[in-house]
């Protein structure tokens, strides 16, 4: 079931500049993972948890990604369209989304590989809370030493190739539909992340998940790549 009220994006403007010369001829939610792109898997999995309205957030390129996914209902959806002639950032368009009655909105990155519950992730967020953001955890290995010294340039110690483990961003969002009519202003151009700060900046709650499950952005042609590798293996687990 579909979480009560809740308004499915996603956002499928950005020009994918990282993963060029690919992007140079189709947008980036169009790149394919093995035989589907990767807006078509993510409007599949939509429909899988009990969405039945979705809008896409488009700018770059955007005729190509109307002309695939035209209405929706080949998925079983309504697929509506957000336009913006200027840019206004991956947060600004809330300005002018229009959601009905929905008290909450999911917005989702369109170039996210995951086996996320997006029905499971909406429902559990508190409609008193902001937003809530899925996280999820990542190394990094730093390929150098790394120096700690003090003021007058002693050092104190010496770390040989660190890994670095954070809890980053997937790119999947659940906002309070209040929180955006008091926090994101018509026209404004505004990024994600500046919205979030702006939230906690006011004391208003911002709470981070971080469920069991996978997770892949696909900005980097070597993230297409893996992508590709593991969607080849374990279709089933990503699509019905």
């Amino acid at each position: 079931m579909e979480p009560p009220r809740t308004h499915a994006v996603v956002l499928a403007g950005g020009e994918g500049r990282r993963l060029r010369p690919f992007t140079w001829v189709i947008p980036k939610p169009l790149v394919p993972v093995e035989d589907m792109p990767i807006l078509e898997i993510l409007l599949r999995q939509l429909a899988r948890d009990g969405f039945d309205r979705v809008t896409l957030a488009v700018g770059y390129l955007a005729a190509l990604i109307r002309a695939y996914c035209g209405d929706g209902s080949q998925w079983g959806l309504t697929v509506d369209y957000l336009a913006e002639e200027t840019p206004l950032g991956t947060a600004g368009f809330l300005g002018n989304l229009s959601a009905g009655d929905a008290d909450r909105i999911l917005v989702v990155n369109g170039d996210t590989l995951t086996d996320l519950d997006f029905a499971e992730f909406s429902r559990s967020h508190d409609p008193g809370d902001a937003a809530s953001i899925c996280a999820y955890p990542r190394s990094v290995e730093i390929d150098f030493g790394i120096l700690h010294f003090d003021d007058e340039k002693r050092l104190v110690r010496y770390e040989e190739k660190p890994v670095l483990s954070h809890h980053v961003s997937m790119g999947v969002n659940v906002l309070s539909r209040w929180a955006v009519d008091r926090y994101v202003r018509p026209g404004e151009r505004l990024d994600m992340p500046e919205l979030l700060c702006r939230m906690t900046d006011d004391d208003a709650t911002v709470r981070v998940v971080s469920p069991d499950i996978f997770w892949l952005d696909l900005g980097r042609p070597e993230d297409l790549e893996r992508a590709n590798e593991v969607f080849r293996v374990e279709r089933a687990r990503f699509l019905p």
